[in-house]
């Protein structure tokens, strides 16, 4: 636990004795550990925090930097994210190279399982989260700190990560994703217009809202990119994320989700794009699940959601990864 590190850190920052109380971590994420807690120091002021930092393994590997600087250039615009405070990457503030937000209060995240998460809010949710995603596209990626990327190299770049991240950490013969890469690689989609900053992880589970029908905060953005704007649009449409329901992350009707996004981002959809980042979409899911599954296998992990996501998405995206092959060869 990293309460030690804490208070010695935010002692130092605000100049006077500080206790930690409260402290919890929540579990569930694959590339970071977070935890929330409040800091009270010995002049009375107190703060609720969160953090977020390396574990000594991780599922993803990601920059944490990045991570934050994507907070940082969302903060106190209509993309609402938490208040950012703090990023260390290396180990001497918290244990581990990581970073402090300041909490959401009063919110809520859909888990995986719950039907119908929203309620009678669901399209009020659904409006707010495409159009949150549009303005993430419509932002200059250089505004976040993420590399310059030529638009004809946004597909391969990925396709080339996840086919890596499936190369070391496959444990058994995967023919559907063999076959799915292949062609993938053989029907590249055309160029985006522009190169946009894509979150890499926007679905159902990563926002949180307040029960009421109001969107509080988008969250995880470890996995942010520079690339196609159709890469997000594809993983928050995917029907994993739909809890139970057939709409895009539980919300909107798919043509209205997407005519929500086109309009915030000032994008069209590209029905080739489209085509080809949907079975992307697939394929990253089940190379992440058979991630987590490794981590279990190899004992880096006893975390029982990552024992959940190498079995059952496994499971769903091997299924709708071979309908949509057979849709396409």
């Amino acid at each position: 636990m990293p309460a030690e590190h804490l208070v010695r850190f935010l002692s130092t920052r605000w100049g006077e004795t500080v206790s930690i109380t409260g402290l919890k971590r929540f579990h569930g994420g694959s590339a970071r550990q977070t935890y929330r807690f409040d800091a009270t120091g010995a002049s009375g002021r107190c703060e609720a925090l969160v953090l977020r930092r390396d574990p000594p393994s991780s599922l993803i590997e990601t920059d944490r930097l990045a991570e934050y600087r994507a907070i940082q250039c969302f903060a106190g615009t209509d993309v609402p994210v938490p208040e950012p405070v703090f990023c260390d990457e290396g180990p001497e503030s918290f244990g581990s190279p990581g970073f402090l937000m300041r909490e959401v209060p009063g919110g809520a995240a859909a888990g995986l399982l719950e039907p119908e998460p929203y309620g009678d809010h669901a399209a009020a949710i659904g409006r707010q989260f495409f159009t949150a995603l549009g303005h993430i596209h419509a932002e200059d990626p250089g505004k976040a700190g993420l590399p310059a990327m030529a638009p004809a190299d946004a597909a391969s770049a990925r396709l080339a990560h996840w086919k890596a991240a499936f190369d070391a950490d496959a444990f058994r013969p995967e023919p559907l994703l063999d076959a799915a890469f292949r062609w993938l690689a053989a029907n590249l989609p055309p160029p985006p217009p522009r190169i946009s900053i894509v979150h890499g992880d926007y679905r159902s589970g990563n926002f949180l809202h307040d029960g009421a029908g109001r969107l509080l905060a988008v969250l995880d953005w470890e996995m942010v990119h520079p690339g196609d704007a159709h890469e997000d649009l594809a993983w928050a449409c995917d029907p994993l994320w739909s809890n139970f329901s057939g709409r895009p992350a539980a919300t909107l009707p798919l043509a209205e989700a997407i005519a929500t996004w086109e309009a915030a981002s000032g994008l069209r959809l590209n029905p080739e794009s489209w085509r080809w980042w949907r079975l992307f979409a697939q394929v990253q899911g089940l190379v992440i699940w058979i991630s987590a599954a490794r981590e279990i296998i190899d004992g880096r992990s006893h975390d029982p959601v990552l024992m959940f996501a190498g079995t059952i998405p496994y499971r769903f995206h091997t299924l709708t990864l071979a309908q949509s092959l057979e849709a396409v060869l």
